[in-house]
């Protein structure tokens, strides 16, 4: 009897190739020629070849792993590297250890062959999930009614009021721009944390384990949601978790506009919580606005590349567009090497490009548009305090307090791509010694 080895960043993994090889619940999504496989329990996913998964059913199946060959070499006339295919299977994670249990059977043995490998569906956790009827709830008929018609009358709401239309003059709702700056930042929070819920939740209606967690950009906190198993879900259900997202912005930026309509004074002019509601409404415009720019990956990019199959198109249709760029200034020693690139993301790159410079266009465009006419409003109105003759103590001190805010952010902004610049100085020059 001969053992083989397959090394998953720990303890070396033996199987005896006359015996079923012991694996985890498996789930298996078929997606044109290519399989999604994973463990659900742990968001451990890889994408096999057609032939490729079938092999690996076998072995699911309680198919020791000679026999599984056999099998493979009779049908498709080609013998597989078996001990490859347990040596990446113990890297994902899908080879249950000795003394683990609740993969295969829950006594740990293997299950016999022709066992169902798929009880619950390709897209069922092996334990129930969270706040699973709360998602079902928010994507509901119902619900989907309440949010048509918040939005609806939103917008009826704007073409009786032209005061309520968006407009970057709705960011000023005080003449303290400490004042706006904090209070747009606060509301911002909750706003974020319920964006990335709607993505979480609308997941977890599926059965999906999902997770919220905060990370950085640059020097900003932001939040993001992690939704691995999407990849196990057939692809007409993925699309609702992408845009679950924009979806509570175009509502909460609905609801603010209702609110800041029927919170109006007397005589029909806004109240200050009506002008409150109104700058926030606008901020979150801009965050609308933003998955729009389609340089990054933002929802909508993903919302593209999981309708078309692709597999790394912002990689691809960057590199096409450097390649259009490097061939039209004569570069042709920058040209990126294309053979590399999958298909898909080939053809689709071929337009998706052109997005991209749409993205730079929508981004510098919002700029333009709306947030350099409140950069230059502010910086006239503090100038203007600080030259004229008329501006009290309490706005002194609030222009003072700002520019000392928007300073102390330029000076993180500085120090952080220099520790990132000098980090990576440091690992080139290490590579370069090594």
């Amino acid at each position: 009897m001969t053992d083989a080895e397959a090394v998953t960043g720990g303890p070396a993994t033996r199987y005896d190739p006359d015996r079923p090889l012991p694996l985890h619940h498996l789930v298996y999504l078929e997606d044109g020629e290519e399989v999604t496989v994973g463990r659900p329990d742990t968001d451990s996913y890889a994408i096999f070849p057609a032939d490729g998964a079938e092999l690996l059913r076998r072995l699911q199946e309680g198919v020791p792993p000679r026999a599984a060959a056999a099998w493979y070499a009779e049908r498709y006339h080609e013998d597989p590297d078996i001990d490859d295919l347990v040596a990446a299977l113990g890297e994902l994670g899908f080879v249950r250890e000795a003394g683990e249990t609740g993969g295969t059977g829950e006594t740990g043995e293997a299950r016999e062959p022709g066992a169902s490998d798929d009880p619950g569906g390709p897209y069922t956790a092996d334990r129930p999930v969270r706040w699973r009827r709360l998602g079902a709830a928010l994507f509901s008929a119902p619900a989907w009614i309440c949010y048509a018609a918040v939005v609806g009358w939103a917008l009826v709401a704007m073409a009786r009021r032209p005061d309520l239309v968006p407009s970057y003059r709705n960011v000023f709702f005080t003449d303290y721009y400490t004042v706006i700056q904090a209070a747009l930042f606060v509301v911002a929070i909750p706003q974020l944390l319920l964006h990335e819920s709607f993505h979480a939740l609308a997941g977890r209606r599926l059965g999906l384990r999902s997770s919220l967690r905060i990370s950085r950009r640059f020097y900003f906190v932001v939040l993001e949601t992690s939704l691995d198993g999407l990849v196990a879900v057939p692809r007409r259900k993925r699309y609702l978790p992408i845009v679950a997202g924009m979806l509570a912005d175009v509502v909460v930026m609905a609801a603010l506009t209702i609110a800041a309509d029927l919170t109006r004074q007397p005589g029909g002019a806004l109240s200050f919580a009506g002008r409150f509601c109104l700058a926030f409404a606008f901020a979150v415009l801009l965050r609308i606005l933003w998955q729009f720019s389609l340089y990054l990956r933002t929802d909508l990019y993903v919302l593209v590349s999981t309708a078309l199959g692709c597999v790394d198109l912002h990689t691809t249709a960057r590199q096409m567009l450097a390649n259009r760029v490097n061939r039209l200034l004569g570069r042709r020693d920058r040209l990126v090497e294309e053979s590399d690139w999958h298909p898909t993301d080939r053809r689709v790159a071929r337009w998706y490009s052109w997005l991209i410079v749409a993205g730079y266009t929508v981004s510098l465009t919002t700029f333009l548009v709306a947030v350099a006419p409140i950069v230059y409003q502010m910086f006239v109105g503090i100038l203007g305090r600080f030259t004229g003759h008329g501006a009290s103590w309490p706005e002194l001190l609030d222009s003072l307090v700002f520019c000392g805010f928007i300073l102390a952010q330029l000076v993180v902004l500085a120090w952080v791509a220099a520790r990132e610049r000098y980090r990576d100085r440091r690992q080139r020059l290490e590579h370069v010694i090594t």
